[in-house]
């Protein structure tokens, strides 16, 4: 019997496939677009695209930041709340004071060997202070989630986590966090999104909003070069989904947000 013949190329996307006669996944045209889902029942990735591509970390980078901080300090009451507001509404200003206080690219030194991350390097070195700017892998945010699921000590993982599971709609610059997993997929799920080159505001308000908080000089989100966004995080109690996107100059934040919400969807179906 004959294979069914290859689906049409669509004019506006680019085609990936995945194995075992899993649905295609379309990545846009003009969109840079690496992708991961390791089933943890299975033990092993179900879904992969190009997993060693790097990309700048945006707001990635924070639980790393997180996880070191609480593995090289006491943590204090003021430092817990800094930390609930940066994972749940991706704070700028905690991760700019977290990343000043731990050395900054000494975070990634420390936090990469206890991670097993292959391409995750500092920013660079005329920006040591962009941590927005940290370079990581598809495979490399994989590998964060296992080791905090499996290696990182229990009270950080249970508390990193329950933050990740309560992300709030809006982030602290007024941006909406909501693409991706929290709009693609059901609940249960815990998520880590970054967006970066979009600007210092949005176009539009985000419901729910905070008033947001004043960015220190040499933030990591200059707006520089192409806009940057991801989603990723751990969906039920067996899949770490992984999507991170590179989008064309001048995309808008709403427009980004669809394709990577639809992508995030496709990749979910594929594994």
């Amino acid at each position: 019997m004959s294979e069914s013949p290859e689906p049409r190329r669509s004019p506006e996307a680019e085609v990936s496939r995945t194995p075992s006669r899993a649905p295609v996944v379309r990545v846009p045209r003009g969109v840079r677009a690496s992708y991961v889902v390791f089933d943890r029942a299975a033990g092993r990735v179900v879904v992969e695209r190009r997993p060693r591509q790097t990309f700048r970390s945006a707001s990635l980078v924070k639980i790393l930041i997180a996880l070191d901080h609480m593995a090289e300090n006491r943590v204090s009451a003021a430092d817990r709340e800094l930390l609930r507001v940066m994972l749940r509404s991706s704070d700028d200003r905690a991760a700019t004071e977290f990343w000043r206080r731990g050395g900054q690219k000494k975070i990634l030194e420390r936090m990469a060997p206890k991670a097993g991350l292959r391409e995750t390097a500092p920013p660079p070195a005329d920006k040591p202070g962009f941590w927005g700017y940290t370079a990581l892998s598809a495979r490399d945010v994989m590998q964060t989630y296992r080791y905090l699921l499996d290696g990182a000590p229990e009270a950080h993982r249970e508390f990193v986590l329950e933050q990740l599971s309560k992300a709030t709609r809006c982030g602290t610059d007024g941006f909406d966090q909501s693409f991706g997993i929290p709009a693609a997929l059901e609940r249960p799920w815990a998520v880590k999104q970054g967006w970066s080159g979009f600007g210092d505001a949005p176009a539009g308000p985000c419901r729910g909003a905070r008033p947001a908080a004043a960015r220190p000089g040499g933030g990591p989100d200059l707006g520089i070069g192409r806009p940057v966004l991801h989603t990723s995080g751990v969906v039920g109690e067996r899949k770490v989904v992984v999507v991170l996107t590179l989008h064309p100059a001048g995309s808008s934040f709403g427009r980004a947000a669809a394709r990577i919400t639809a992508l995030t969807e496709q990749v979910w179906r594929a594994s």
